[in-house]
């Protein structure tokens, strides 16, 4: 068998920045078979266990399962073993996380707000689509590392129904008038060139002053997981009880001042990418990770919107032997190459290629766009004029910039005012809520 062209050895590059996008909340990762077999047997308590009682929540019990379950979840998300040790070590700060979502769901339930089987489903599609998971993929990962998946749908139905719940507390009154976005958009007019920062946050309360030094323990095993390599957003998703967990913990662009005291100081200190330690803050404990700073109103980009089409190899590719498949679908991309004429008929050619690889990558910012070749290629190629196939170890690649936008990415809309003094005043209504429901709980901890 002869070797590919040479035109097909344009760029061989990692590409995964045009996988998945970015998610709050990811499907878990599916361990290797060995680590499972490894794992799976001391990782599961005795039945009696499982069915003992940790809690009861207004008559409502938490048992050790529902705890075993939830800790599963998280410790697989997260790349951890799913030992005995490490269920041990979540278990506490879980059952105080579980204990809080049943008042919120017992709460959603006495107020009669909805939440259908239809939006669960609806949720798990969307994360499904975030993950390029095929329908029904998610369940069996879920099943596969010992977690049913009843646990993650109990998880989006208190999430899906605290935030309605909010909504409905708030009511009108929540959106934020005309007069109030002016005077922030005039104050924010007045701080441009000062720093402000990108910062995502964990927020875990301390609901039993005899309890700090517990959950201060375990909300530093948090931040030694997240220096490990846990994903911000996937603990944030798992643990974190600010409102701002339903985004991944992510806060947004903000100033110091706009944080509390200890945590704006910390901000201020920290390189982009670290992760800050516990921070005792009113009412609880919280980690931070500050992701980028910037001067506030000045952050000029180009976004780059492009269509890719990917066409997957059957094994991975030698290229100085590929198989009749790897020759085939090296010809298709090269056919695709010559004859589209549009991102739409580069959007059209993905959809028949049968690889998990979204057409639209979503807008890119073509300064932090890696690796340094695909940058060089992106950049150069004209809008609505096709690249030449991209060849990987796995499937040739086809992309078309459809668009080049230059724009200011510190500049505020009257829309995105509006939208963080909503975010901050749901985050306040929910911990408010969430203390009134607390103070007025009858609940049991069980040892």
């Amino acid at each position: 068998m002869s070797r590919l062209p040479a035109r097909f050895l344009a760029l061989a590059a990692a590409l995964a920045l045009f996988g998945a996008p970015a998610a709050a909340q990811r499907a878990p990762r599916p361990q290797p078979a060995a680590s499972q077999s490894e794992t799976a047997k001391p990782a599961q308590p005795p039945l009696a266990d499982l069915n003992r009682i940790v809690a009861v929540v207004n008559g409502e019990v938490v048992s050790k399962a529902d705890v075993v379950g939830r800790s599963r979840l998280f410790a697989a998300n997260a790349g951890l073993g799913v030992d005995q040790e490490t269920l041990n070590r979540l278990g506490p700060q879980v059952t105080r996380l579980l204990v809080d979502e049943r008042l919120r769901l017992q709460e959603v339930q006495r107020r009669r707000i909805p939440v259908a089987d239809s939006d669960i489903a609806d949720a798990i599609g969307e994360l499904e689509r975030r993950n390029n998971l095929p329908s029904g993929a998610l369940r069996q990962q879920l099943l596969q590392i010992g977690v049913q998946p009843r646990v993650l749908y109990d998880q989006l139905r208190t999430q899906i129904g605290w935030s309605r719940l909010l909504r409905l507390q708030l009511g009108q009154g929540a959106l934020p008038s005309q007069t109030e976005v002016q005077d922030a958009l005039k104050l924010a007019s007045a701080r441009t060139g000062q720093p402000e920062y990108l910062v995502g946050e964990i927020f875990i309360p301390v609901d039993d002053p005899t309890a700090e030094a517990e959950v201060q323990r375990f909300v530093e095993e948090v931040v030694t997981q997240l220096r490990r390599g846990t994903p911000f957003t996937i603990a944030a998703t798992q643990f974190s009880q600010a409102q701002s967990a339903l985004q991944g913990g992510d806060l947004g662009w903000v100033k110091a001042e706009d944080l509390e005291p200890a945590v704006g100081t910390i901000i201020t200190r920290m390189p982009p990418g670290a992760i800050s330690n516990a921070i005792k803050v009113p009412g609880g404990f919280t980690i931070v990770t500050l992701r980028q700073k910037r001067e506030a109103g000045r952050d000029f980009a180009t976004l780059v919107s492009l269509r890719q089409a990917y066409f997957p190899f059957e094994g991975q590719l030698d290229p100085t032997n590929p198989t009749p498949q790897q020759r085939a679908q090296a010809e298709k991309a090269q056919r695709l190459s010559t004859s589209a004429r549009s991102c739409a008929d580069i959007e059209a050619a993905a959809k028949t290629t049968g690889a998990d690889r979204p057409a639209d990558p979503g807008p890119i910012r073509l300064e932090t766009l890696n690796p340094p070749p695909l940058k060089a290629l992106v950049t150069s190629l004209p809008p609505g004029k096709a690249s030449q196939p991209v060849l990987t170890p796995d499937g040739v690649l086809v992309m078309m910039v459809c668009a080049k936008e230059q724009k200011n990415l510190a500049e505020l809309t009257p829309d995105d005012i509006r939208n963080q003094m909503l975010r901050d005043r749901v985050e306040a209504a929910s911990r408010q809520v969430q203390r009134d429901l607390k103070r007025r709980a009858q609940i049991e901890m069980r040892n």
